[in-house]
């Protein structure tokens, strides 16, 4: 992404702190793996939204009006020695060279250099709890210049949380992230397509998943969350990720797996048949969470609240299933009950971003929040049946779909990003068939 977009947002931000504010926000640590191995490493996601800059153990600073510059980024130092055992640093001159920062320095230097950024600030935005280490150096930096009050030194008065600001930003998406998370749609519908045409009885759960990693990876993103490949009982549990068992004729096959892109998720979920043919009951259970996802998605468009696309699929899904005698009592009554939690137990939803369960308030005081251009959610109602379910006929058992879409609202409606994955019971078998 252009470093414009990243400067363009510390813009916003300093304009919404105010002066005589700071804004401290320290990236991701290292986190261990196993012995001598770490995980991967990836930026905290507010760091990066805010810096493009993607290497641990860096802090950013923002200091409105500050002469020698308002955006100042603590890195590690350039080390050849380290470099050729792990790769590349920017260094500070590289922060300001490739980075945009205005000034840079090693991070070792950030105790000496902080405490007087802090000097002649009033306020301070930052998020207490999220890195318990660094929040003992932030406080401690406050409590030196208190120390120093009768030597004229000055403490800020107040701290802010950061994440607040933050996060109602990273809520409403630019040009630039829809066209990064349409590739990580794109992506990851090109992926589920190859999943239904290579799918068939006898495979592993985790071949599958291969191919997922395989498209992902093909296209320069990888996995945005574990993802769910579940074959028949499986399809029944929501976050199912051991995907280690056989794929049988006769099954549903559940899988849930996004891209992440340029450090934006997307999140798709789509349901097939194993052998590529879906049974009468297996249609009918499909067809009515498709029926309550296109229901749910007619609801997404601006001015309507974020609980509509809920409320919709809550009617349909109630309604077939007692068309379908899976429960039985007037839909109003079952709806006030919540009788229908027993097949589906959860919401039809929830923000996409950079991260898969994205920033952003649902609620603003005790009402729903309402929809606005820019906002990019997921829509997933779904069915679950597990075997032996008490008073359900065996011909449901161990049927689990969910279908999901990353819903774009636009302004006069929506977008569905996900478009291209195909979810039509025909699209599915046709091309299951080829």
């Amino acid at each position: 992404m252009d470093q414009k977009e990243f400067a363009r947002r510390r813009k916003q931000l300093m304009r919404m702190m105010g002066p005589d504010a700071i804004a401290i926000l320290p990236t991701n640590p290292e986190q261990p793996r196993n012995r001598d191995v770490d995980f991967p490493f990836r930026p905290d996601s507010d760091f990066y939204y805010l810096t493009g800059f993607a290497e641990p153990e860096a802090v950013m600073v923002l200091v409105p009006g500050r002469e020698h510059g308002e955006y100042l980024l603590f890195c590690r130092d350039r080390d050849p020695k380290m470099e050729i055992w792990h790769g590349r640093r920017a260094g500070p001159d590289g922060a300001v060279e490739n980075f945009g920062a205005d000034d840079a320095f090693p991070t070792q230097d950030i105790n000496e250099i902080l405490p007087g950024l802090l000097e002649s600030r009033e306020r301070v935005f930052y998020t207490m709890g999220s890195a318990p280490e660094f929040d003992k150096q932030v406080i401690g930096w406050v409590n030196r210049l208190r120390s120093q009050s009768r030597a004229g030194k000055h403490a800020p008065d107040e701290f802010v949380s950061l994440e607040h600001f933050v996060h109602d930003m990273r809520l409403y998406k630019s040009r630039a992230e829809i066209k990064v998370m349409r590739q990580a749609a794109n992506i990851a519908a090109r992926a589920h397509k190859r999943a239904m045409r290579l799918c068939e009885p006898g495979m592993m759960e985790y071949e599958l998943e291969a191919e997922f990693l395989h498209e992902f990876r093909k296209a320069g993103g990888e996995p945005a969350y574990p993802s769910i490949v579940g074959g028949g009982e499986n399809a029944c549990i929501l976050h199912y990720t051991e995907n280690n068992a056989e794929l049988n004729a006769g099954d549903i096959l559940l899988i849930d797996a996004g891209a992440e892109h340029e450090y934006y998720a997307s999140d798709v979920t789509r349901s097939f048949p194993v052998n590529g043919c879906f049974s009468k009951a297996q249609r009918a259970i499909y067809q009515l969470v498709l029926d309550a996802q296109l229901a749910a998605i007619d609801e997404v468009y601006p001015g309507n609240t974020w609980n509509a696309p809920h409320d919709a699929a809550v009617k349909v899904i109630t309604r077939g299933l007692v068309k379908l005698g899976l429960l039985k009592g007037r839909p109003a009554a079952l709806i006030k009950e919540q009788a229908y939690q027993r097949f589906y137990m959860h919401r039809t939803g929830h923000w996409l971003g950079m991260d898969v369960h994205d920033v952003g308030d649902y609620k603003v005081g005790e009402e729903w929040r309402v929809l606005e251009p820019g906002m990019v959610l997921t829509v997933e109602p779904g069915l679950y049946i597990p075997a032996g379910s008490k008073g359900v006929a065996r011909k449901w058992w161990n049927i689990g779909v969910r279908i999901e879409d990353d819903v774009l609202v636009t302004r006069d409606g929506y977008d569905v990003l996900s478009k291209n994955a195909p979810k039509e019971i025909d699209e599915i078998e046709a091309l299951m068939a080829q």
